[in-house]
């Protein structure tokens, strides 16, 4: 989820690739039993490029698309289809730079006006034109109350067509991830045409594609497959899809695993980075990691012992971090600190990492004197009248988390546990209080667009979308004000690390794991990025043979 006048560099591989060294990447990685056990992983942004062409490949999704209307919900399963149907505005590469989209130029005039110029021969996939006015209606879409992108477009006062092919954004205050958003699913252009043809029925199963995308879907058998096929009049020539087809399906990790043993499937970017742990030493099948910002965290509802910071802190300390890198991941993950992945540092990264090396409060595995602090913040807050509930989704990685949420309640005294949500419900949790009134706290993993730890942060302001009433500041409202204002890096590194710091020590998430991309492939194809980039950049078109 996600600058210039504002230029950021963003450069990350090689500094994200030693943060992770400890994840797996050709190291060693303390097993379930004890013992050690040596990864050789390839890490980086990018796989081997592919040699030749492909009429159809089947990949494997963590779970069936639940909307391809990005304003509505957009799951890793929705983006990943997403990010090869539809054109953003700007584009993450799969370093997790940024580049250029339907937007050919953007630039910001002052410090509260960007101007973004449109390129004019872009197609919607029913044959009609990209219009400047279609990319007006889109951004005033996304930025409507409600919209699930809205939150890009906090300091967005007014959006204008101020020309045939220019769009100009107007903001209360400099805002530096603005134009990082516009790669993200907020800077998705679409056809208003189709979606007001469409209706309610926008984006779920055989509706119309309302994208121009160098892909577009041309089947949806809801709980079956996805089809999305090579479109022949993408604008864009630099761009030339090798493969014609993909399909996809979707399944738990472990049928995702037998899916691209058997060659039934060619790949699949996990969403549990333990289930490549078994092809680590396959001869058909390669696992590689790359650069991300996914962390796996625990997040806080407004409802029961939790909203008493002290059990959340005394809970976050006799986390054992460590051992659910270890059951959950098989190594290959981290036990980490905070809420973002260590991808999201695409600027002063030094800085970010000293400022993460100093954090207390969430330790890889509790010492005796971390169960110590936590049972005198028990003693402070007071035993809870009623057990602790954790939601689960019945994954093993949601169940694993949860049972070591149970075990570090224990551990202190407190009593706790677990409640199982359907997993067609379980996205809910995010728009749905409800649903939130039933659990105090819930297992999920959590990234943004952007390579800038600002864009994470910002979710604590009182009125972020995903703030669910736990924590209020208002001297940290006033510093993601600050961070967004601060074009200077070295600032706004400065204001997101005290950000940082006031999230983890008021444990607004507990984090648990950091999760490099993983991915795992036939050796038969190769070409897409290994990192996050897959999220919103169009691997597809890099996909192709191994063999010219």
């Amino acid at each position: 989820m996600k600058k210039q006048h504002h230029p950021i560099t963003l450069m990350i591989g090689a500094i994200t690739a030693s943060a992770f060294v400890l994840a797996g990447c050709s190291s060693s990685s303390e097993d379930d039993g004890g013992g050690d056990a040596a990864f050789d992983v390839p890490f980086g942004a990018t796989t081997p490029a592919a040699a030749g062409p492909l009429d159809t490949v089947t990949w494997m999704l963590g779970g069936e698309p639940t909307t391809l209307d990005a304003d509505i919900d957009a799951t890793t399963a929705d983006d990943t289809v997403l990010a090869n149907v539809c054109d953003r505005l700007m584009q993450v590469q799969p370093d997790l730079t940024l580049g250029q989209g339907l937007a050919s130029d953007a630039q910001w005039t002052d410090d509260t006006h960007l101007v973004f110029t449109i390129r004019q021969d872009a197609l919607f996939h029913d044959g009609s034109p990209v219009s400047t006015a279609d990319v007006l209606w889109s951004m005033q879409r996304h930025s409507a109350e409600g919209a699930a992108e809205s939150d890009e477009y906090r300091n967005v006062v007014a959006i204008e067509q101020t020309g045939d092919d220019q769009i100009t954004v107007t903001t209360s205050q400099p805002d530096a991830i603005l134009l990082q958003a516009m790669a993200g699913d907020g800077g998705i252009v679409w056809n208003p045409r189709v979606i007001e043809a469409e209706g309610e029925d926008f984006g779920s199963p055989g509706s119309a594609s309302a994208c121009s995308g160098p892909y577009e879907v041309t089947s949806w058998d809801a709980g079956s497959q996805l089809t999305i096929t090579k479109f022949a009049d993408y604008w864009n020539s630099d761009v030339d899809a090798l493969t014609n087809e993909i399909v996809f399906r979707w399944a738990d990790e472990t049928a995702i695993a037998n899916s691209v043993t058997t060659g039934e499937a060619q790949g699949s970017f996990l969403e549990n980075a333990g289930a490549a742990r078994s092809f680590i030493e396959s001869a058909d099948v390669s696992v590689y990691q790359g650069p991300s910002t996914n962390a796996w965290v625990l997040e806080t509802t407004d409802r029961g012992a939790l909203t008493d910071e002290r059990v959340r802190q005394a809970l976050s300390l006799a986390l054992d971090r460590t051992g659910v890198a270890a059951a959950a991941f098989g190594g290959l993950a981290q036990p980490w600190k905070t809420p973002v992945g260590s991808g999201a540092w695409g600027y002063q990264v030094d800085t970010f990492e000293q400022a993460y090396d100093a954090l207390e409060g969430a330790p890889a595995k509790p010492s005796d004197a971390d169960l110590a602090a936590a049972e005198d913040l028990i003693s402070e807050a007071g035993v809870p009248s009623a057990p602790i509930v954790v939601a689960s989704n019945g994954s093993s990685t949601h169940n694993v988390i949860a049972n070591a949420l149970v075990s570090a309640a224990q551990s202190i005294g407190l009593e706790a546990e677990i409640t199982v949500i359907p997993q067609v419900q379980y996205g809910d949790f995010y728009s749905d209080p409800e649903l939130r009134g039933q659990a105090d706290l819930w297992p999920d993993e959590y990234y943004i667009s952007k390579n800038d730890p600002l864009g994470f942060y910002k979710n604590g302001a009182s009125d972020a979308s995903v703030n669910f009433g736990v924590f209020a500041d208002p001297e940290y409202d006033a510093l993601v004000d600050e961070g967004y204002a601060a074009t200077d890096d070295v600032e706004r590194a400065a204001i997101t690390i005290e950000l940082q710091k006031r999230w983890v020590e008021h444990a607004v998430w507990i984090p648990v794991v950091a999760t490099p991309s993983t991915l795992i492939m036939s050796n038969d194809v190769t070409g897409v990025p290994a990192s996050a980039a897959f999220i919103y950049y169009p691997w597809a078109v890099d996909l192709g043979s191994t063999k010219g």
